[in-house]
Protein backbone atom coordinates (compact mmCIF):
# COMPACT_ATOMS: atom_id res chain seq x y z
CA UNK A 1 0.00 0.00 0.00
CA UNK A 2 1.60 3.45 -0.80
CA UNK A 3 1.76 6.71 1.30
CA UNK A 4 -0.04 9.47 0.83
CA UNK A 5 1.30 11.79 -1.23
CA UNK A 6 -0.02 15.10 -0.47
CA UNK A 7 -0.53 16.90 2.88
CA UNK A 8 -3.28 17.70 4.42
CA UNK A 9 -2.80 19.74 7.68
CA UNK A 10 -4.82 19.19 10.72
CA UNK A 11 -4.92 17.62 14.05
CA UNK A 12 -1.98 15.23 14.72
CA UNK A 13 -4.70 13.19 16.29
CA UNK A 14 -6.73 13.01 13.06
CA UNK A 15 -3.48 12.33 11.27
CA UNK A 16 -2.51 9.48 13.50
CA UNK A 17 -6.04 7.77 13.26
CA UNK A 18 -6.05 7.76 9.25
CA UNK A 19 -2.82 6.77 9.61
CA UNK A 20 -4.53 3.53 12.12
CA UNK A 21 -7.04 2.62 9.38
CA UNK A 22 -4.81 3.35 6.10
CA UNK A 23 -2.25 0.75 7.39
CA UNK A 24 -3.86 -1.28 9.77
CA UNK A 25 -1.99 -4.45 10.00
CA UNK A 26 1.10 -3.27 9.36
CA UNK A 27 3.93 -3.44 11.59
CA UNK A 28 4.52 -0.27 13.29
CA UNK A 29 6.91 -0.98 16.07
CA UNK A 30 8.88 -4.29 17.05
CA UNK A 31 10.89 -4.78 19.74
CA UNK A 32 12.57 -8.01 20.99
CA UNK A 33 9.46 -9.26 22.92
CA UNK A 34 6.97 -8.47 20.03
CA UNK A 35 5.37 -6.59 17.54
CA UNK A 36 2.38 -3.97 17.30
CA UNK A 37 0.73 -3.46 14.43
CA UNK A 38 -0.92 0.61 13.40
CA UNK A 39 -4.14 -0.78 14.72
CA UNK A 40 -2.47 -1.93 17.87
CA UNK A 41 -0.86 1.56 18.78
CA UNK A 42 -4.24 3.66 17.87
CA UNK A 43 -6.05 1.35 20.52
CA UNK A 44 -3.70 1.68 22.90
CA UNK A 45 -3.18 5.49 22.74
CA UNK A 46 -7.50 5.80 22.50
CA UNK A 47 -7.02 3.89 25.61
CA UNK A 48 -4.65 5.40 27.51
CA UNK A 49 -6.30 9.21 26.22
CA UNK A 50 -8.79 8.20 27.52
CA UNK A 51 -7.85 7.60 31.13
CA UNK A 52 -6.04 11.03 31.06
CA UNK A 53 -9.51 12.56 30.31
CA UNK A 54 -11.15 10.73 32.75
CA UNK A 55 -8.30 11.74 35.47
CA UNK A 56 -9.05 16.01 34.33
CA UNK A 57 -6.59 16.47 31.54
CA UNK A 58 -7.80 19.07 29.30
CA UNK A 59 -7.29 20.41 25.79
CA UNK A 60 -4.07 22.26 26.14
CA UNK A 61 -2.99 21.00 29.39
CA UNK A 62 0.98 20.00 29.50
CA UNK A 63 1.58 16.38 30.19
CA UNK A 64 5.26 15.36 30.66
CA UNK A 65 6.56 12.05 29.73
CA UNK A 66 9.83 10.79 31.03
CA UNK A 67 10.50 7.28 29.45
CA UNK A 68 13.49 5.77 27.48
CA UNK A 69 12.95 4.31 24.15
CA UNK A 70 10.22 2.09 24.01
CA UNK A 71 6.97 1.28 22.86
CA UNK A 72 5.41 3.36 26.04
CA UNK A 73 6.85 6.03 24.95
CA UNK A 74 5.19 6.03 21.05
CA UNK A 75 2.12 5.32 23.11
CA UNK A 76 2.14 7.88 25.82
CA UNK A 77 2.79 10.23 23.14
CA UNK A 78 0.23 9.43 20.88
CA UNK A 79 -2.36 9.35 24.47
CA UNK A 80 -1.44 12.64 25.02
CA UNK A 81 -2.14 14.08 21.57
CA UNK A 82 -5.14 12.54 21.39
CA UNK A 83 -5.95 13.47 24.48
CA UNK A 84 -5.75 17.23 23.39
CA UNK A 85 -2.72 17.63 25.41
CA UNK A 86 0.58 18.58 24.76
CA UNK A 87 3.30 16.48 25.20
CA UNK A 88 6.49 16.88 26.98
CA UNK A 89 8.73 14.89 26.70
CA UNK A 90 11.97 15.29 28.85
CA UNK A 91 15.00 13.85 29.28
CA UNK A 92 15.02 11.01 32.07
CA UNK A 93 19.07 11.45 32.46
CA UNK A 94 18.78 14.61 33.67
CA UNK A 95 18.58 15.43 37.52
CA UNK A 96 15.25 15.43 39.50
CA UNK A 97 15.85 18.91 40.09
CA UNK A 98 16.64 19.92 36.71
CA UNK A 99 13.13 17.66 35.92
CA UNK A 100 11.08 19.80 38.64
CA UNK A 101 12.37 23.26 37.09
CA UNK A 102 11.14 21.49 33.18
CA UNK A 103 8.34 20.84 35.31
CA UNK A 104 7.17 24.06 36.67
CA UNK A 105 8.22 26.23 34.00
CA UNK A 106 5.95 24.51 31.48
CA UNK A 107 3.26 24.79 34.50
CA UNK A 108 2.52 20.74 33.71
CA UNK A 109 -0.51 19.25 34.86
CA UNK A 110 1.07 16.03 34.87
CA UNK A 111 3.23 13.11 34.34
CA UNK A 112 3.56 10.16 32.69
CA UNK A 113 6.89 7.67 33.64
CA UNK A 114 8.32 4.13 32.81
CA UNK A 115 8.62 1.69 35.23
CA UNK A 116 12.52 2.22 36.00
CA UNK A 117 11.81 5.47 36.62
CA UNK A 118 9.56 5.58 39.53
CA UNK A 119 11.97 7.09 41.71
CA UNK A 120 13.19 10.07 40.12
CA UNK A 121 9.26 10.80 38.60
CA UNK A 122 7.83 10.85 42.08
CA UNK A 123 10.90 13.09 43.41
CA UNK A 124 10.78 15.49 40.67
CA UNK A 125 6.70 15.54 40.81
CA UNK A 126 7.24 16.13 44.64
CA UNK A 127 9.50 19.42 43.59
CA UNK A 128 7.15 20.34 41.08
CA UNK A 129 3.89 20.00 43.19
CA UNK A 130 1.92 17.27 40.51
CA UNK A 131 -0.33 15.35 41.72
CA UNK A 132 -1.48 13.08 38.53
CA UNK A 133 1.56 10.72 37.97
CA UNK A 134 0.93 7.89 36.18
CA UNK A 135 3.07 4.53 35.33
CA UNK A 136 3.25 3.38 32.13
CA UNK A 137 1.51 0.06 31.79
CA UNK A 138 2.88 -3.13 31.20
CA UNK A 139 2.00 -2.74 27.27
CA UNK A 140 0.02 -5.44 25.61
CA UNK A 141 -1.64 -6.01 22.19
CA UNK A 142 -5.30 -4.91 21.47
CA UNK A 143 -8.08 -7.18 23.20
CA UNK A 144 -11.73 -7.49 22.39
CA UNK A 145 -12.30 -4.14 25.37
CA UNK A 146 -14.44 -1.65 23.10
CA UNK A 147 -11.96 1.57 22.46
CA UNK A 148 -13.07 4.32 23.92
CA UNK A 149 -12.95 7.89 21.85
CA UNK A 150 -11.95 10.42 24.12
CA UNK A 151 -14.75 13.30 23.72
CA UNK A 152 -14.53 16.52 22.79
CA UNK A 153 -10.96 17.10 22.20
CA UNK A 154 -10.78 17.61 18.17
CA UNK A 155 -7.27 19.81 17.83
CA UNK A 156 -6.64 22.24 14.78
CA UNK A 157 -3.42 23.46 12.96
CA UNK A 158 -2.68 25.91 15.09
CA UNK A 159 -2.69 24.08 18.88
CA UNK A 160 0.37 23.66 20.58
CA UNK A 161 1.24 19.42 20.26
CA UNK A 162 4.62 19.70 21.86
CA UNK A 163 7.02 21.65 24.27
CA UNK A 164 10.92 20.66 23.44
CA UNK A 165 12.94 21.97 25.69
CA UNK A 166 16.64 22.78 24.26
CA UNK A 167 19.70 22.03 26.04
CA UNK A 168 20.40 25.61 27.67
CA UNK A 169 23.98 26.15 26.46
CA UNK A 170 23.19 29.87 27.50
CA UNK A 171 21.58 29.77 30.69
CA UNK A 172 18.13 28.19 31.04
CA UNK A 173 16.96 25.80 28.86
CA UNK A 174 14.00 27.41 26.28
CA UNK A 175 10.39 25.63 25.49
CA UNK A 176 9.87 25.27 21.58
CA UNK A 177 6.40 25.27 20.94
CA UNK A 178 5.48 23.40 18.03
CA UNK A 179 2.03 23.13 16.98
CA UNK A 180 0.29 20.01 15.24
CA UNK A 181 0.78 21.92 11.89
CA UNK A 182 4.47 22.19 12.52
CA UNK A 183 5.36 18.40 13.20
CA UNK A 184 2.90 17.35 10.76
CA UNK A 185 3.90 18.72 7.73
CA UNK A 186 7.70 17.96 8.74
CA UNK A 187 6.70 14.83 9.11
CA UNK A 188 5.95 14.76 4.83
CA UNK A 189 8.83 16.57 4.13
CA UNK A 190 10.76 13.83 5.86
CA UNK A 191 8.65 11.15 3.72
CA UNK A 192 9.40 12.71 0.62
CA UNK A 193 12.91 13.08 1.82
CA UNK A 194 13.70 9.20 2.58
CA UNK A 195 11.24 7.60 0.11
CA UNK A 196 10.39 4.57 2.20
CA UNK A 197 8.08 1.84 1.77
CA UNK A 198 5.31 1.01 4.16
CA UNK A 199 4.73 -2.12 5.04
CA UNK A 200 8.64 -3.04 4.26
CA UNK A 201 11.29 -0.55 5.33
CA UNK A 202 12.21 -1.00 9.15
CA UNK A 203 14.24 2.14 11.38
CA UNK A 204 16.36 1.74 13.80
CA UNK A 205 15.78 4.04 16.45
CA UNK A 206 18.54 4.40 19.29
CA UNK A 207 18.25 8.21 19.11
CA UNK A 208 16.66 9.43 22.04
CA UNK A 209 12.86 10.17 21.28
CA UNK A 210 13.06 12.92 23.55
CA UNK A 211 14.74 14.69 21.21
CA UNK A 212 13.10 16.47 18.27
CA UNK A 213 15.34 14.85 15.46
CA UNK A 214 14.19 10.86 16.60
CA UNK A 215 10.71 12.44 17.71
CA UNK A 216 9.55 13.90 14.44
CA UNK A 217 12.19 11.96 11.41
CA UNK A 218 11.67 8.77 13.28
CA UNK A 219 8.91 8.35 15.47
CA UNK A 220 6.01 10.28 13.71
CA UNK A 221 7.13 10.33 10.47
CA UNK A 222 6.87 6.42 10.90
CA UNK A 223 3.37 6.41 12.47
CA UNK A 224 1.82 8.99 10.06
CA UNK A 225 3.64 6.83 7.14
CA UNK A 226 3.29 2.99 7.90
CA UNK A 227 6.74 2.87 8.22
CA UNK A 228 7.87 0.28 11.02
CA UNK A 229 10.44 1.45 13.96
CA UNK A 230 12.77 -0.73 16.20
CA UNK A 231 13.02 1.62 19.41
CA UNK A 232 16.25 1.03 21.55
CA UNK A 233 16.77 2.26 25.12
CA UNK A 234 20.34 3.14 25.04
CA UNK A 235 23.28 2.87 22.26
CA UNK A 236 25.46 -0.28 22.87
CA UNK A 237 27.52 -0.75 19.13
CA UNK A 238 27.25 -4.73 19.40
CA UNK A 239 22.90 -4.37 20.16
CA UNK A 240 22.57 -2.14 17.57
CA UNK A 241 24.26 -4.81 15.04
CA UNK A 242 22.02 -7.45 16.15
CA UNK A 243 19.23 -5.29 16.20
CA UNK A 244 19.51 -4.84 12.96
CA UNK A 245 19.96 -8.48 11.97
CA UNK A 246 17.24 -9.69 13.76
CA UNK A 247 14.41 -7.39 13.26
CA UNK A 248 15.97 -6.76 9.10
CA UNK A 249 16.52 -3.15 9.75
CA UNK A 250 16.82 -1.09 6.26
CA UNK A 251 17.66 2.86 7.74
CA UNK A 252 19.81 3.56 11.01
CA UNK A 253 19.41 6.81 12.34
CA UNK A 254 22.41 8.12 14.07
CA UNK A 255 24.97 10.99 15.35
CA UNK A 256 28.73 10.81 14.32
CA UNK A 257 29.72 9.11 17.58
CA UNK A 258 27.12 6.39 16.82
CA UNK A 259 29.27 5.97 13.53
CA UNK A 260 32.40 5.87 14.76
CA UNK A 261 31.27 3.47 17.58
CA UNK A 262 30.10 0.75 14.73
CA UNK A 263 33.76 1.55 13.00
CA UNK A 264 35.08 -0.32 16.11
CA UNK A 265 32.93 -3.43 15.75
CA UNK A 266 34.97 -6.77 15.25
CA UNK A 267 34.24 -8.46 11.46
CA UNK A 268 31.13 -10.97 12.70
CA UNK A 269 29.11 -8.06 12.57
CA UNK A 270 29.79 -6.32 9.05
CA UNK A 271 27.04 -8.41 7.31
CA UNK A 272 24.50 -7.15 9.76
CA UNK A 273 25.24 -3.52 9.17
CA UNK A 274 25.65 -3.87 5.40
CA UNK A 275 22.16 -5.03 5.36
CA UNK A 276 20.53 -1.50 6.17
CA UNK A 277 20.00 0.50 2.74
CA UNK A 278 21.29 3.82 4.10
CA UNK A 279 22.09 5.73 7.25
CA UNK A 280 20.95 9.23 8.24
CA UNK A 281 23.12 10.76 10.13
CA UNK A 282 22.82 14.42 12.19
CA UNK A 283 22.52 16.31 15.14
CA UNK A 284 26.25 17.22 14.85
CA UNK A 285 29.04 17.85 11.83
CA UNK A 286 29.94 14.44 10.53
CA UNK A 287 33.73 14.15 10.04
CA UNK A 288 34.66 13.33 6.66
CA UNK A 289 37.05 10.74 7.51
CA UNK A 290 34.70 8.62 9.48
CA UNK A 291 31.97 9.14 6.70
CA UNK A 292 34.74 7.44 4.10
CA UNK A 293 35.79 4.49 6.46
CA UNK A 294 32.21 3.47 7.35
CA UNK A 295 30.93 3.66 3.91
CA UNK A 296 34.43 1.50 2.76
CA UNK A 297 33.71 -1.30 5.72
CA UNK A 298 30.23 -1.36 5.20
CA UNK A 299 29.08 -0.55 1.46
CA UNK A 300 26.13 1.56 3.15
CA UNK A 301 26.18 5.01 2.30
CA UNK A 302 25.31 7.54 5.20
CA UNK A 303 23.02 11.05 4.36
CA UNK A 304 23.97 14.04 6.78
CA UNK A 305 21.56 16.30 7.34
CA UNK A 306 20.28 18.72 9.85
CA UNK A 307 18.07 21.48 11.61
CA UNK A 308 17.20 22.47 14.54
CA UNK A 309 14.28 21.35 17.65
CA UNK A 310 12.76 25.59 16.62
CA UNK A 311 11.83 23.85 13.13
CA UNK A 312 10.69 20.43 14.37
CA UNK A 313 13.54 19.42 13.57
CA UNK A 314 14.23 18.54 9.87
CA UNK A 315 15.55 21.35 7.22
CA UNK A 316 17.55 19.66 5.06
CA UNK A 317 19.38 16.53 3.98
CA UNK A 318 21.39 15.38 1.51
CA UNK A 319 19.42 13.59 -1.84
CA UNK A 320 18.90 10.62 -0.97
CA UNK A 321 19.77 8.34 -4.19
CA UNK A 322 21.08 11.29 -5.65
CA UNK A 323 24.29 13.81 -5.18
CA UNK A 324 25.47 13.73 -2.33
CA UNK A 325 28.49 16.25 -1.41
CA UNK A 326 30.38 15.67 1.37
CA UNK A 327 30.41 18.19 4.04
CA UNK A 328 27.53 19.57 3.20
CA UNK A 329 23.88 18.89 5.38
CA UNK A 330 22.19 18.94 1.49
CA UNK A 331 19.65 20.60 0.05
CA UNK A 332 16.40 22.29 1.45
CA UNK A 333 13.34 19.94 2.27
CA UNK A 334 10.07 20.09 0.36
CA UNK A 335 7.98 23.03 2.51
CA UNK A 336 11.15 24.35 4.03
CA UNK A 337 12.95 27.77 2.74
CA UNK A 338 16.44 28.29 3.81
CA UNK A 339 19.32 31.11 3.27
CA UNK A 340 22.24 32.50 4.56
CA UNK A 341 22.04 36.06 6.17
CA UNK A 342 23.54 38.58 7.62
CA UNK A 343 23.61 40.41 10.89
CA UNK A 344 20.47 43.01 9.79
CA UNK A 345 18.50 40.06 8.55
CA UNK A 346 19.61 40.82 4.71
CA UNK A 347 19.79 37.48 2.47
CA UNK A 348 23.61 36.75 1.08
CA UNK A 349 24.84 35.45 -2.21
CA UNK A 350 26.19 31.53 -2.95
CA UNK A 351 28.99 31.30 -1.59
CA UNK A 352 28.63 34.25 1.00
CA UNK A 353 29.34 33.44 5.03
CA UNK A 354 26.25 34.21 7.33
CA UNK A 355 23.82 32.98 9.56
CA UNK A 356 21.37 29.90 8.46
CA UNK A 357 18.20 30.84 8.53
CA UNK A 358 14.83 28.96 7.91
CA UNK A 359 11.05 29.51 7.01
CA UNK A 360 8.16 27.54 6.49
CA UNK A 361 5.16 25.47 8.09
CA UNK A 362 7.88 23.49 10.18
CA UNK A 363 8.92 26.63 12.25
CA UNK A 364 8.17 26.63 15.76
CA UNK A 365 5.33 29.26 17.04
CA UNK A 366 7.67 30.58 19.61
CA UNK A 367 9.68 29.69 23.27
CA UNK A 368 7.01 28.69 25.60
CA UNK A 369 7.05 32.19 28.19
CA UNK A 370 9.97 33.56 26.59
CA UNK A 371 8.67 36.32 23.95
CA UNK A 372 11.64 38.56 24.05
CA UNK A 373 13.80 35.14 23.17
CA UNK A 374 11.49 34.57 20.69
CA UNK A 375 11.50 38.08 18.88
CA UNK A 376 15.34 37.62 19.15
CA UNK A 377 15.48 34.20 17.06
CA UNK A 378 13.82 35.90 14.17
CA UNK A 379 14.12 38.25 11.60
CA UNK A 380 10.31 38.36 10.49
CA UNK A 381 9.41 35.34 9.48
CA UNK A 382 12.69 33.52 8.87
CA UNK A 383 13.79 31.80 12.06
CA UNK A 384 17.78 32.08 12.92
CA UNK A 385 19.67 28.85 13.56
CA UNK A 386 22.35 30.40 15.26
CA UNK A 387 24.73 28.30 12.53
CA UNK A 388 27.28 30.04 10.72
CA UNK A 389 27.24 28.45 6.98
CA UNK A 390 27.35 29.14 3.16
CA UNK A 391 25.40 27.73 0.08
CA UNK A 392 27.13 26.94 -2.92
CA UNK A 393 25.67 27.81 -6.86
CA UNK A 394 23.61 23.96 -6.93
CA UNK A 395 21.57 25.06 -3.27
CA UNK A 396 23.66 22.67 -0.81
CA UNK A 397 24.16 24.16 2.71
CA UNK A 398 27.24 24.03 4.81
CA UNK A 399 28.16 24.98 8.28
CA UNK A 400 31.00 26.33 9.48
CA UNK A 401 30.17 26.14 13.12
CA UNK A 402 27.68 27.62 15.67
CA UNK A 403 27.80 31.29 16.51
CA UNK A 404 28.34 30.75 19.75
CA UNK A 405 31.61 28.57 19.01
CA UNK A 406 33.13 30.75 16.72
CA UNK A 407 36.47 31.88 17.78
CA UNK A 408 38.07 35.66 17.13
CA UNK A 409 41.94 35.14 17.10
CA UNK A 410 43.28 38.23 16.38
CA UNK A 411 40.64 40.14 14.88
CA UNK A 412 39.78 37.23 12.29
CA UNK A 413 36.82 34.35 12.77
CA UNK A 414 38.15 30.27 13.18
CA UNK A 415 35.74 28.07 12.84
CA UNK A 416 36.67 25.27 15.43
CA UNK A 417 34.40 22.33 12.84
CA UNK A 418 37.48 23.04 10.05
CA UNK A 419 40.19 22.45 12.60
CA UNK A 420 38.42 19.43 13.84
CA UNK A 421 38.10 18.30 10.49
CA UNK A 422 41.90 17.87 10.04
CA UNK A 423 42.83 16.70 13.28
CA UNK A 424 40.22 14.13 12.84
CA UNK A 425 42.38 13.03 9.54
CA UNK A 426 45.25 12.23 11.69
CA UNK A 427 46.06 8.70 12.22
CA UNK A 428 46.76 9.41 15.81
CA UNK A 429 43.34 10.96 16.31
CA UNK A 430 40.65 8.74 17.34
CA UNK A 431 37.85 11.95 17.87
CA UNK A 432 38.90 15.83 18.47
CA UNK A 433 37.08 19.15 19.70
CA UNK A 434 38.48 22.68 19.74
CA UNK A 435 37.30 25.54 22.00
CA UNK A 436 38.34 29.13 22.49
CA UNK A 437 40.14 30.33 25.26
CA UNK A 438 40.71 33.47 26.52
CA UNK A 439 43.35 35.35 26.01
CA UNK A 440 45.48 38.51 26.84
CA UNK A 441 47.05 39.52 23.51
CA UNK A 442 44.82 37.16 20.80
CA UNK A 443 41.45 37.92 22.30
CA UNK A 444 41.35 34.07 22.33
CA UNK A 445 43.24 30.76 21.18
CA UNK A 446 42.07 27.32 19.99
CA UNK A 447 42.63 24.68 22.20
CA UNK A 448 42.15 21.21 21.03
CA UNK A 449 40.84 17.67 23.13
CA UNK A 450 42.08 15.05 21.42
CA UNK A 451 41.21 11.01 21.93
CA UNK A 452 44.16 9.02 21.04
CA UNK A 453 43.47 5.73 18.74
CA UNK A 454 44.19 2.88 21.11
CA UNK A 455 47.58 2.40 21.18
CA UNK A 456 48.76 5.41 19.74
CA UNK A 457 50.33 7.97 21.41
CA UNK A 458 50.45 11.84 19.96
CA UNK A 459 52.64 14.57 20.87
CA UNK A 460 51.14 18.01 20.63
CA UNK A 461 54.33 19.41 18.84
CA UNK A 462 53.59 16.69 16.29
CA UNK A 463 49.93 17.63 15.87
CA UNK A 464 50.99 21.65 15.97
CA UNK A 465 53.25 20.38 12.39
CA UNK A 466 50.52 18.67 11.37
CA UNK A 467 48.29 21.22 11.51
CA UNK A 468 50.58 24.00 10.12
CA UNK A 469 50.45 22.00 7.17
CA UNK A 470 46.72 22.29 6.24
CA UNK A 471 45.42 25.30 8.14
CA UNK A 472 46.16 29.17 8.55
CA UNK A 473 48.65 30.18 11.64
CA UNK A 474 45.58 31.87 13.64
CA UNK A 475 43.76 28.73 13.15
CA UNK A 476 46.81 26.31 14.48
CA UNK A 477 45.25 25.02 18.04
CA UNK A 478 47.79 26.57 20.89
CA UNK A 479 47.27 23.62 23.84
CA UNK A 480 46.48 20.11 23.34
CA UNK A 481 45.07 18.57 25.89
CA UNK A 482 44.40 14.91 26.05
CA UNK A 483 41.33 12.14 27.46
CA UNK A 484 40.73 9.36 26.78
CA UNK A 485 36.85 9.70 26.06
CA UNK A 486 35.07 13.39 25.39
CA UNK A 487 32.20 14.58 27.37
CA UNK A 488 28.62 13.99 25.49
CA UNK A 489 25.05 15.46 25.26
CA UNK A 490 22.33 13.00 25.78
CA UNK A 491 21.90 13.62 22.24
CA UNK A 492 25.47 12.54 21.42
CA UNK A 493 26.86 16.15 20.98
CA UNK A 494 30.55 16.78 22.45
CA UNK A 495 29.76 19.10 25.33
CA UNK A 496 32.03 21.84 25.04
CA UNK A 497 30.73 23.66 27.67
CA UNK A 498 32.02 21.08 29.87
CA UNK A 499 35.61 21.29 27.94
CA UNK A 500 35.71 25.04 28.43
CA UNK A 501 35.14 25.07 32.42
CA UNK A 502 37.70 22.20 32.63
CA UNK A 503 39.89 25.01 30.88
CA UNK A 504 39.14 27.53 33.48
CA UNK A 505 39.78 25.60 36.71
CA UNK A 506 43.07 24.03 35.20
CA UNK A 507 44.13 27.22 33.90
Amino acid sequence: MEAPTSIEVSGLDEALASAARHFSEYPAIITQQQCWTFSDIDALSRRLAARLRNRGIRRGDRVALLSPNSAGFAIAYCAVIVSGATVLPLNFLYHEKEIAWMLKDAEACGLIFSPELHQKAFAAARLAGIRLVLELPEIRQRNSDPIPTPAGTRCEAHDIAAILYTSGTTGRPKGAMLTHRNLATNAWSVSRALRLQPGADRILLVLPMFHAFAATAGMLYSLLHGIAFIPLPRFDPVEVAEAIAAHRATVFMGVPAMFAALLRLSQRFTQAIRQLKFCISGGAPLPAETLEQFEKRFGVLIYEGDGPTECSPVTCVNPIGGRRKIGSVGRPVELVEMAIMDDRGCRLPPGAIGEICVRGPNVMKGYWKRPEATRAAFFGEWFRTGDIGRQDEDGYFYIMDRRKDMLIVNGMNVYPRMIEEVLHRHPDVAEAAIVGMQHAFHGEIPVAWIVPVPGRHPDARNLRRYCAEHLGQHEIPRRFEFADRLPRTPTGKVDKGILRDQLKRAH
